[in-house]
């Protein structure tokens, strides 16, 4: 496309977004219910937003809100982030911490949905795995409520379509089982499963319109391959699964919901660019160029053009298109993973215990470069310096009697075989523990490894323990941050949970420890060239994120639709904890709050508001570990809202210095 073309394209656009959202249109006579739709372009970074590759969202930003100086909640995942754009609470209340945690029990273990006790590591990008924690947390896990729930409660039709977990989350109450099987819901959920077995069932009407619109009632697949460390993985954007998310979404449900004259609060969550960047194959073992290739690119794309269609069905109907607020926003940031390079200069590596063997899978195939990082380094690590036995909870075997266990982990052992592995499958570890499934587990340490960051759990609160491994983390080469649990008091090195609002009314375990891993840029000051360690099965050079770099907090915010400002570039600090505020203030909505930990209201972003809030940028810094270093975090306040920018484990430097870059 010539830049010509790209221009004349953009001003069409622009043109189409202004007649779309009016900014003084009125709300129709006889409905003074807003529609909300919530779009959320998982792992959007803000600097991939532009003319070619997402010019919905660029027209977005040049006529409704722009939020300049946004943020996700830290660590910088889905699901963590999720729970946010759902609740409008910080992690602390909603106890999902990251993608990856510890569930205080065996999921499965009261047989829900046929399963036997499984992982206390569980995956939560999963509806089965959800509605098992909401049966064993009292019917909601999160704890508190969602605007997607209190809209339903309130008569609003509601609908979470797209990415499978982060969709569910939006309403995630719902998945409690009934007879230890999905019920019926009340809110509309299509996801990767739908269809399936293990899929959320949809009501009559929704498989009834689907099937009138030509569409299939059984979600289309993922087809993206990640590869391996000798074989590079997907090549093409999601395209025809989020193909039929969009269409599913604007030619079965809206049009449903509009038939009925029922005002709506819906969200739909786009597996791209996140998806594609992780398991892309632009640049296997190389830093360059990372996440910034074809692939990632057709991927911003792809979202892009999802919510164009979405635009294009609200103003096929002007009144629609009047009373209809658009919020766009991402979960977090991404980068580049180094399995290796421990900065920019290309000439530093990590001397970790983990990447000091050659791994082997079942087969006798290399499945990790020489000197790299295993996925599970940082549990391999750990239990060797505390000198205790490692399980994996993800993977079991049978013993002679038939007795089901959780796998031993050996890095040193010649390869994976089907009695004792290497490595964790996926990175987490259980530390100090007998390999029993037990209802309440035997572990001393739990670390659940998740990518740019890792939880570790200490189930018996053992304060020197605590202690000794966030001295261990000191000392390694890939750490980028630590905090720790404040009834720990404090620790050299280590910032207090407090701090990152990690402490609250969760009825979740709480980890005792976050690590953030190293995060560096290769061209300094560029986040689009962030890097950082991952604890991950994903390869170098593939996408990453979870870290406390601005490459991951930094995220994608716009707003548009009658009651948002126009042509109006918000400075001021914001971040995912208070869309569902803001949007539930618009609908004049109360959401019944168990914590503390809540967003606020863009009340600067609204027509009714004023322009400006008043916010201070601060910075704090932990006590010294022994080896001199602190962690440092920066960040924003605006009354008691805290906006965590990043944070970095450094040699200390004077206050006006950013000592993170």
């Amino acid at each position: 496309m010539t830049i010509q073309k790209i221009a004349v394209c953009f001003a069409l656009l622009c043109s189409f977004i202004t007649s779309t959202f009016a900014a003084d249109t009125p709300a129709p006579a006889g409905n003074s219910r807003r529609n909300v739709v919530i779009f959320v372009a998982d792992g959007l970074r803000s600097g991939s937003v532009n003319a070619l590759d997402a010019p919905t969202i660029f027209g977005l930003r040049r006529i409704g809100v722009e939020f300049a100086n946004s943020h996700a909640v830290f660590p910088t995942f889905t699901m963590a982030n999720g729970s946010a754009i759902a609740t409008g609470h910080y992690l602390g209340d909603t106890g999902t911490f990251s993608n990856n945690l510890h569930s205080g029990y065996p999921v499965y273990n009261s047989g829900n949905f046929g399963k036997v006790a499984g992982t206390v590591t569980p995956f939560v990008e999963d509806d089965q795995i959800l509605a098992d924690l909401d049966d064993h947390y009292e019917g909601n896990y999160v704890n508190e409520e969602s605007l997607l729930a209190a809209a339903r409660n309130a008569g609003y039709a509601t609908a979470a379509v797209g990415k499978l977990g982060p969709a569910a989350i939006q309403d995630v109450s719902q998945l409690r089982p009934v007879n230890q099987r999905f019920p019926v819901l009340q809110t509309v959920i299509i996801d990767d499963r739908t269809g399936q077995d293990s899929g959320v069932p949809l009501p009559p009407a929704i498989v009834a319109a689907l099937t009138a619109a030509g569409l299939p009632t059984t979600a289309v697949a993922r087809n993206q391959p990640a590869g391996n460390n000798t074989t590079a993985g997907t090549l093409n954007a999601n395209l025809g699964q989020q193909q039929y998310f969009a269409d599913a979404f604007t030619k079965a449900i809206l049009p449903t919901f509009v038939q009925h004259g029922q005002s709506f609060v819906v969200v739909y969550w786009s597996r791209d660019p996140d998806g594609t960047q992780h398991s892309g194959g632009d640049s296997l073992n190389s830093l360059t160029p990372g996440i910034n290739g074809p692939t990632s690119r057709a991927a911003v794309k792809n979202a892009d053009s999802n919510l164009a269609q979405i635009l294009a069905y609200i103003n096929s109907d002007p009144k629609l298109a009047s009373n209809t607020d658009i919020f766009v926003t991402s979960d977090h940031g991404f980068a580049t993973i180094s399995k290796h390079e421990i900065d920019g200069t290309g000439k530093a590596f990590t001397a970790s215990y983990a990447a000091q063997f050659t791994y082997k899978d079942s087969t006798g195939r290399q499945e990790v470069n020489t000197g790299f990082l295993p996925p599970g380094f940082l549990a391999i690590d750990l239990a060797h310096a505390l000198g205790m036995p490692l399980f994996d909870p993800d993977t079991q075997i049978k013993d002679s009697t038939g007795q089901r266990l959780y796998a031993p982990v050996d890095p040193a052992v010649p390869q994976q075989s089907a009695t004792i592995r290497q490595r964790p499958n996926s990175g987490n570890g259980l530390i100090g523990a007998s390999g029993r499934i037990l209802d309440a587990t035997d572990a001393k340490v739990i670390v659940a490894g998740n990518g740019g960051s890792d939880l570790i759990y200490v189930p018996d609160h053992n304060k020197q323990r605590v202690k000794q491994i966030v001295a261990f983390l000191s000392q390694q080469d890939y750490v980028g941050a630590i905090f720790a649990e404040n009834s720990y008091g404090k620790i050299p090195g280590a910032l207090p949970f407090s701090s990152i609002k990690l402490t609250g009314a969760s009825k979740m375990p709480k980890p005792a420890i976050a690590v953030s891993l190293k995060t560096f840029c290769l061209t300094p000051g560029d986040l689009q060239t962030a890097v950082h360690i991952a604890d991950s099965t994903y390869q170098e050079g593939q996408g990453m994120h979870g870290s406390f770099g601005r490459d991951n907090t930094f995220n994608t915010m716009v707003a548009v639709g009658p009651d948002f400002k126009s042509s109006f570039v918000d400075s001021f600090p914001v971040g995912n904890a208070d869309i569902a505020v803001t949007m539930a203030h618009i609908l004049g909505l109360k959401l019944p709050a168990k914590g503390k930990l809540t967003g606020r209201v863009l009340n600067e972003a609204l027509k009714s508001g004023a322009d400006k809030v008043k916010f201070q940028t601060k910075r704090i810094d932990s006590e010294p570990s022994a080896a001199g270093k602190s962690t440092i975090m920066l960040y924003q306040q605006v009354g008691r809202q805290l906006y965590f920018d990043e944070a970095c484990y450094v040699s200390p430097r004077g206050p006006g210095q950013n000592p993170c870059r």
